[in-house]
């Protein structure tokens, strides 16, 4: 499964940013499409997730209500929409895919909020 991901830029805060990510290759039987983040001196960390098969979704709590995750089986590719972005946010967006318990990363991309 190959992943690529696209979207990310710098913004003022309160602002807002789409990223997208496609995935391509063997994307049968893929489980969940989701998004993580990495900030400088800081661990790796889910931002949001969705399952392919049901839509289920699961959100980190610092991106409740402002963060939206959904995909489009047809295009292959997950979405995430940033709403009210903040500093904080500001981070490396990697998408993750799993399939048969294995996991793919995409090449990231960067997000920059300024104050």
């Amino acid at each position: 499964v190959q992943l690529q991901a696209s979207g990310g830029g710098m913004v003022q805060a309160g602002g807002s940013l789409r990223l997208s990510c496609a995935a391509s290759g063997s994307v049968f039987s893929v489980n969940t499409l989701g998004w993580y983040r990495q900030a400088p001196g800081k661990l790796r960390e889910l931002v949001a997730d969705i399952s392919i098969g049901g839509s289920s979704t699961n959100y980190a709590d610092s991106v409740k209500g402002r963060f939206t995750i959904s995909k489009d089986n047809a295009k292959n590719t997950v979405y995430l929409q940033m709403n009210n972005l903040e500093p904080e946010d500001t981070a490396v967006y990697y998408c993750k895919a799993r399939r048969f318990g294995v996991e793919y990363w995409g090449q990231g991309t960067l997000v920059t909020v300024q104050r």
